[in-house]
């Protein structure tokens, strides 16, 4: 399937949003097995699978751009499980279903089945689901995760200008009536063990200052976390690094009322246009 056959059926298929049901999503799933269809069609047609791992994310990521914007999508009245989304996508599904698909082109399993196992490996500790603690709720944690995993790699001292990360992180457990799940006493405590094991690992990350010096060694595809002064919490935003001009660009999913993009201003002026970034985290997809 062409390209713009798949513009003009994805266009068609998230039109109008898309509210997650509180049942399974089998009524609707076919959608979502169309959209991930059409993309490995895309893939193939245009042989993605050539290249290397990073450009390929790259590539899928612009594949949505137009996308609307939801947040809180994996959010759900019911037992955990794995959320299936490709009309509509927050600042980490984005990043999550971009590598997911990623990974099924570069190892040739391009069956619909093969893309829930990635994603779900991706987004839960250890890639298994044993409740709402079982996902990877800090995106630190999540790269710390997905690095143990063999999915990326920590690319902060190869890019350069890396410094360490010291900040305590519980904003989850000190902001417990923001998260409905965690009326549950089990899950909070389960929480805070977490938060308790983020804060004894060490981080590092490229702050804002240093980010002009060592742009031109970020590379397509390269995860990026933006770091925030927000009280408690590490990660503010996650996006894809894409390259226009010669300079480095971001590719997300930006915020309700607007879709999946790449911007107009280059990543430092990004930084320095949002007073809350303090830096960046860069996790670098591995090849498979």
């Amino acid at each position: 399937m062409k390209r713009r056959t798949f513009v003009i059926n994805t266009t068609a298929l998230i039109a109008g949003g898309y509210f997650l049901p509180p049942h399974p999503l089998n009524a609707f799933v076919d959608t979502h097995r169309e959209i991930c269809e059409q993309t490995f069609s895309i893939a193939a047609d245009k042989n993605l699978a050539r290249l290397p791992i990073g450009e390929v994310v790259s590539e899928i990521g612009k594949m949505f751009k137009g996308a609307p914007y939801e947040a809180h999508t994996l959010e759900e009245p019911e037992e955990e499980r794995l959320v299936i989304n490709l009309k509509v996508f927050d600042c980490v599904t984005l990043v999550e279903n971009s590598l997911a698909l990623a990974r099924c082109i570069k190892k040739g399993t391009t069956a619909f089945d093969d893309y829930t196992r990635e994603l779900q490996m991706i987004r839960y500790r250890n890639g298994e689901i044993d409740g709402y603690p079982s996902r990877l709720h800090y995106f630190s944690d999540w790269i710390y995760d997905n690095i143990q995993k063999g999915i990326v790699e920590d690319a902060n001292q190869d890019i350069g200008g890396a410094e360490p990360f010291r900040k305590t992180i519980n904003f989850m457990s000190t902001n417990r009536d923001s998260y409905w799940q965690l009326a549950n006493d089990e899950y909070y405590q389960a929480i805070q063990r977490q938060e308790e094991i983020i804060n004894k690992r060490e981080y590092t990350f490229i702050p804002k200052g240093n980010v002009h010096m060592y742009e031109e060694n970020l590379k397509e595809g390269d995860i990026l976390a933006f770091t925030t002064n927000i009280r408690g919490l590490d990660i503010q935003h996650t996006a894809l690094a894409t390259k226009r001009n010669g300079n480095i660009h971001v590719l997300h999913a930006p915020m309700a009322g607007r879709s999946v993009e790449v911007t107009d201003k280059n990543l430092m002026m990004y930084l320095t246009m949002n007073e809350r970034m303090t830096g960046i985290m860069v996790a670098r997809p591995k090849e498979v």
